[in-house]
């Protein structure tokens, strides 16, 4: 068993080529978003991918899994749609870490979670994975040669024995399209400042935007990752632990200009589908991340998203698979649905509510998360 305070005996820090692969694989979950983010609002590309890079290193050391950072997707989306000023995500990411960090810091989820039954959770993560495949589809279809690049490499892979070298593979193709269009990189060191936001950012916008990422937080990026990382490395990691970390992280990292970041399923996910087992995997790609963000952001920026639409797909279908193994497949398959349909924060409410209500009624053993 491994604990949550750090490192232990038989969970050592590998540097190996499948703790690289891996790290790639959670890579996919977080580029495509980033580099939208910095696309569309006045955050930096730079500074967003120095967030990601100090907090793989310091997550990945802390609980010596290889554990995930990603996005907070639902105020992601929000930005990006424009229905959220920068100033409002940045409202949105300090009022949601510190909601996370005394919930986090007061066991709150935990008394949640016995609330919370199994196939619940199961389907928390088919729907993330539902959503990621979709996702990866549409990025797909934005640039089908690409994608096929992409496919045909995952091919070639398969066929030579190598599944989990196909995002090497994938990368070093999408790399090569990028600086035949930026030309070789521009080194340029990030400046470090702090920015807080005014009281004109906080508005009901914000404030409803961190009640929806907070809904998403507490199934995805609490609950279910402790479950599946339960599943996978067979990790005792509390969601008030997850919780009392991606609140410490958002409060440090949002005024210095890094996005809302939380754990997540699908992170987790990606990273054991090619080949992450220890915690050298967030080394790994916390040292990619600083490096592409001295280094290449205009390669990063370049990337064809297309290419990592395909690899994102390939990470949903182990996402599902996990989903899948539950004790109340149509509930499941339920929460799963309705999360693609509106979000899966609300799936995730009504998945409790539906439980909870059978067990009233008695139409169901009571089946608890983990």
């Amino acid at each position: 068993m491994v604990s949550s305070t750090g490192i232990v005996a038989g969970n050592r820090i590998s540097l190996s080529r499948t703790e690289l692969t891996g790290a790639l694989g959670d890579s996919v979950t977080v580029l495509p978003i980033v580099v939208a983010v910095a696309a569309l609002t006045e955050l930096s590309l730079a500074h967003l991918l120095l967030g990601f890079a100090a907090f793989q290193i310091v997550w990945g050391v802390h609980y010596g899994l290889p554990i995930s950072v990603e996005p907070m997707k639902a105020l992601a989306a929000l930005v990006i749609a424009g229905t959220l000023t920068t100033g409002g995500l940045v409202v949105a990411g300090l009022l949601a870490g510190l909601v996370l960090l005394l919930v986090g810091t007061t066991g709150a989820l935990a008394r949640i979670e016995r609330h919370v039954g199994q196939p619940v959770i199961r389907g928390v993560q088919l729907a993330v994975g539902l959503v990621l495949l979709e996702t990866g589809i549409q990025l797909s279809l934005d640039g089908v040669g690409y994608a096929l690049l992409a496919l045909a490499a995952v091919a070639v892979s398969v066929a030579v024995g190598r599944p989990r070298a196909s995002t090497l593979l994938v990368v070093a193709l999408g790399v090569v399209v990028a600086v035949t269009q930026t030309g070789l990189p521009d080194p340029r060191l990030p400046s470090i400042g702090v920015t807080l936001p005014t009281a004109a950012d906080a508005s009901s916008a914000s404030l409803g935007a961190t009640v929806g990422q907070l809904a998403m937080t507490v199934g995805n990026a609490a609950v279910a990752t402790s479950l599946l990382l339960s599943d996978y490395f067979d990790a005792d990691v509390s969601p008030d632990e997850l919780a009392t970390s991606m609140g410490a992280m958002n409060l440090l990292a949002v005024p210095l200009g890094a996005m809302p970041m939380c754990h997540g399923s699908g992170g987790v996910a990606g990273k054991y589908a090619f080949g992450a087992r220890t915690a050298g995997a967030n080394l790994i790609l916390g040292v990619l991340y600083a490096l592409a963000a001295v280094l290449a952001v205009g390669v990063v920026a370049a990337f064809p998203l297309a290419m990592l639409g395909v690899v994102l797909a390939v990470i949903a279908v182990e996402l599902g698979r996990a989903g899948l193994d539950t004790a109340d497949l149509p509930l499941t398959v339920g929460i799963g649905i309705l999360g693609v349909l509106t979000n899966v924060g609300a799936a995730f409410v009504v998945g409790v509510a539906v439980q909870r209500v059978r067990l009233w009624l008695g139409s169901e053993p009571d089946q608890r998360a983990g």
